[in-house]
């Protein structure tokens, strides 16, 4: 039996309000202080409706963020036709935003640039859960995500229906291979390491492992999951089954290499885990756009 880490204890996620905020500020600043083509116009405050058209269809994700840019930028409180997570079909409506006009433009392209990314990461994560069915695998983000952006992406994998990995390096032991490295050159024991972790108060002890010598040292120090990085299934499924014998109740994760073509095999071979970094490194953005008309519309 697997289990989907707890978004309460699977690392310091941001507080998603105030890092709305912060990022929302980040975002309008990029462009500056004055709009000098809107205040060129005549009614460069005229009340508009902007309608957020999904023209590509997908997952719905990062609403909080576009909506703390509108507030930022002086805009009424979006009304959304759509909550996150849910399906929109191709050219949905997604909601609609409400301002003068240097407002709703202001906030467009930040409100834009932070949806397309956060869909896109979840139409990709649904895609994922999708192929695995009812098999009983979660699929997981890792820390490949674009920098300031983590908060974004990480509930944008969560929203796609994937779970929660680690999030910082403060919470979970993760024993990689160049801590493999580190340790061989120290003459430490992983034993040693993961024993001073649970003095810590640290549950979770993870260990990447890329040979069958690594399986078997981390099932003696007591890990409580394998990853297993970039294997092929029947070699996981090998590993896996050496590691159930070992430690009865330890976790496997398949890591590295995972595609929409094999991870499926990987689940079957046994993975209650896979860890995707295509999921935020790779985003392909979602199309969406925003479309004007008068403030009576909607």
């Amino acid at each position: 039996m697997t289990r989907a880490p707890d978004p309460a204890t699977a690392g310091s996620v941001p507080d998603i309000e105030a890092d709305a905020r912060r990022l929302a500020a980040v975002a309008l600043a990029e462009d500056g202080e004055r709009d000098v083509t809107t205040e060129l116009l005549a009614r460069p405050d005229a009340a508009v409706t902007g309608e957020l058209q999904y023209r590509g269809g997908g997952v719905v994700a990062g609403l909080t963020y576009a909506q703390a840019v509108a507030a930022l930028a002086g805009c009424e409180p979006v009304e959304w036709t759509l909550g996150e997570g849910a399906i929109a079909a191709p050219g949905a409506s997604l909601g609609w935003i409400r301002g003068g006009l240097q407002a709703v433009l202001r906030a467009e392209r930040p409100m834009l640039n932070l949806l397309q990314r956060a869909c896109g990461i979840a139409t990709a994560t649904r895609a994922f859960v999708t192929a695995l069915g009812d098999l009983p695998c979660a699929v997981l983000h890792t820390r490949k995500t674009a920098p300031g952006l983590r908060g974004l992406d990480l509930r944008a994998v969560v929203a796609g229906g994937g779970a929660l990995h680690r999030s910082d390096l403060g919470t979970q032991v993760m024993f990689k291979d160049n801590h493999w490295w580190a340790l061989a050159r120290s003459g430490g024991e992983l034993g040693a390491v993961l024993e001073a972790g649970r003095r810590r108060g640290i549950s979770d002890l993870y260990v990447e492992v890329e040979s069958l010598e690594q399986v078997e040292t981390a099932c003696a120090a007591g890990a409580t999951r394998l990853l297993v990085d970039n294997q092929p299934p029947d070699t996981f499924r090998i590993w896996g089954e050496a590691a159930r014998t070992l430690s009865s109740g330890i976790e496997l994760e398949a890591t590295g290499g995972i595609t929409l073509d094999n991870v499926r095999q990987y689940a079957e071979a046994g993975a209650g885990f896979v860890s995707v970094g295509a999921l935020t490194h790779s985003v392909q953005a979602a199309d969406l756009a925003i479309e004007l008309s008068d403030a009576t519309g909607g």
